[in-house]
C-alpha cells in the first residue's frame, strides 16, 4: 500500500474522493468545500461537467464570483490535459499558500475508451501534485458509475468522503491502477498502416493527413491532427531508436492515429508537466494532449504505443 499521510499542519497534498448519491447531496458538499475555502482566503477552482457547473455556481450565488469556474467536459474533454492545462495551471498561478480545486474528470456520459486515460489521471495526480499546497475534491456519482469507477475511486484517493463520513482509504494504492490501465493497445485490422524512419518524417506526415482527411478531418481538426501526427513521428524517430509504425483509421465517429516505436517511456507524467520557463523541447506529447480529444498510451519492454482520438 501507499503512505497516505498528508503532511503536517495542513501542508501537502490533500486529495479526496467524494463517492455522493443525490444532487443535493453533491451541491452541500461541493458548496462547503468551496466556502470553505474562500473563507479562508484560499484561492479556489471548480472543474465539473456544465449541468453540475451550473448548480455549484447556483449554490454559492454572489460567491462564484471569487471562484475560477471550467466546465470539465470541455477543458477536461482529453483527461491527459487535465493535470497540465486545468490543476497546475491554477495552482502554479497561485504559488504561495494553499489552493483548492474540484475535479470532477469521471461523469456517467464518459465512454469505456475514454475511462482508463481516466483512472491514470486520477492516479497520477498524486506523483504530480506531491508535497504540494493544494487540496482537490473528486466527485462521483456513486448511482450512476460502475462499481469497478468507484472501486478505483478507493485505490486513488488516500480519503473516501462516503455516507456522511471521511475516511482514509484503506486500499489506497495508485501505482496499481496506474499499471493495470496500462494495457497493450492493438491497431483496427483495416487501419492504414505507414512504416517510417528517418527519412520519411515528411512523407509520413502527409500519410497521416491524407488518411485523416479521407476520413472526414477537416479544417482545424485536420490541422490538429497533422501537428500530433508530426510530433508523435518526430520523437519516434529522435527517442524510439530511429524507426516507427503509424496507422490510421475510423472509430466510432472519431479519427484514430497510433505510432509505435522501440522506444520506452519511463516518465508516468510525461506529457502532463508545464514546460518550465524558457524549457527548450520536451512539449511534444503535452502538444498532442492539448490538441486532440483522448490519448491512450501504452509503454513496456517492447516499445511505446501512442494512440490519439480526434472528432470529426
Amino acid at each position: 500500500m501507499v503512505d497516505a499521510s498528508q503532511g503536517v499542519d495542513g501542508l501537502g497534498l490533500l486529495h479526496p474522493a467524494l463517492l455522493y448519491r443525490t444532487e443535493q447531496e453533491y451541491v452541500d458538499r461541493t458548496v462547503s468545500f468551496v466556502q470553505e475555502g474562500l473563507d479562508v482566503g484560499e484561492p479556489v477552482a471548480v472543474a465539473v461537467p456544465g449541468p453540475h457547473l451550473e448548480l455549484i455556481a447556483v449554490g454559492l450565488g454572489a460567491d462564484a464570483r471569487g471562484v475560477r469556474l471550467l466546465d470539465m467536459a470541455e477543458a477536461g474533454r482529453n483527461p491527459g490535459r487535465i493535470i497540465p492545462t486545468v490543476l497546475r495551471a491554477f495552482a502554479d498561478a497561485h504559488p504561495r499558500g494553499r489552493v483548492r480545486i474540484i475535479g470532477e474528470p469521471v461523469w456517467a456520459g464518459r465512454s469505456a475508451v475514454e475511462y482508463p486515460a481516466c483512472a491514470q489521471h486520477e492516479a497520477l495526480i498524486n506523483a504530480a501534485f506531491e508535497g504540494r499546497s493544494v487540496t482537490i475534491l473528486c466527485p462521483y456519482d456513486a448511482t450512476r458509475l460502475d462499481e469497478r469507477v468507484l472501486a478505483d475511486a478507493r485505490i486513488t484517493h488516500p480519503t473516501v468522503i462516503a455516507d456522511g463520513a471521511e475516511r482514509a482509504s484503506d486500499v489506497y494504492d495508485w501505482p496499481s491502477v496506474l499499471a493495470r490501465y496500462n494495457e497493450a493497445l492493438v491497431p483496427a485490422p483495416d487501419a492504414a498502416v505507414f512504416s517510417f524512419g528517418p527519412d520519411d518524417l515528411f512523407a509520413v506526415r502527409a500519410f497521416a493527413v491524407g488518411q485523416a482527411g479521407r476520413l472526414g478531418l477537416a479544417g482545424q481538426r485536420l490541422a490538429d491532427a497533422e501537428l500530433a501526427a508530426a510530433e508523435l513521428t518526430t520523437n519516434s524517430v529522435v527517442h524510439g531508436d530511429g524507426r516507427g509504425t503509424l496507422a490510421v483509421w475510423a472509430e466510432a465517429g472519431q479519427v484514430v492515429c497510433e505510432v509505435r516505436d522501440a522506444g520506452r517511456l519511463a516518465d508516468p507524467l510525461a506529457g502532463r508537466r508545464t514546460p518550465a520557463r524558457g524549457q527548450i523541447g520536451g512539449r511534444g506529447l503535452l502538444l498532442v494532449h492539448c490538441v486532440t480529444d483522448l490519448v491512450r498510451l501504452h509503454t513496456g519492454d517492447d516499445g511505446t504505443t501512442v494512440r490519439f482520438y480526434i472528432g470529426r
